[in-house]
């Protein structure tokens, strides 16, 4: 059994997917459940100065937290004890950084979501659960959207 399970939240309903799945396999009286929401580097060309970036920068991190307080109201009706921490990439890859959390948080498992994506649409957005699997020290779930 499991005892410190992580999972990564974006807001979607894949990670919403992981969420219940990690509820699943939780003993409600020895497990802990850690949930994080990464908050990538925003980079955008603007050389005319329009964008606010301190504007779009908070409006990250509300969207994020938001995510966060949904999914861990979720584990509360479950009745699970749950944690959560809002986390930035600071230059890093966001698989970079949840690895790294996972590590630094002793987690016995990641269970993350996964969208699917293949061809032109996987080279144009990646895999943040790809990169989470080929970078884990410890084990992973991968749970697929419907």
């Amino acid at each position: 059994m499991y005892k410190r399970i992580l999972v990564p939240i974006d807001g979607s309903s894949t990670s919403d997917r992981a969420l219940q799945e990690a509820i699943r396999l939780i003993d409600t009286q020895h497990a802990q459940l850690r949930l994080v929401h990464v908050i990538d580097d925003l980079q955008f060309l603007d050389a005319e100065g329009y964008v606010d970036y301190a504007e779009l920068r908070e409006l990250t991190r509300k969207i994020g937290q938001r995510a966060l307080t949904k999914a861990e109201e979720i584990a509360r009706q479950a009745d699970i004890t749950v944690e959560s921490a809002l986390l930035e990439a600071n230059g890093e890859r966001i698989a970079q950084v949840i690895n790294a959390e996972a590590e630094s948080w002793s987690a016995d498992l990641i269970v993350i979501g996964t969208h699917g994506r293949s061809g032109f649409s996987h080279l144009l957005f990646g895999s943040v659960a790809e990169g989470v699997v080929r970078g884990a020290s410890v084990p992973i779930l991968l749970v697929r959207s419907e």
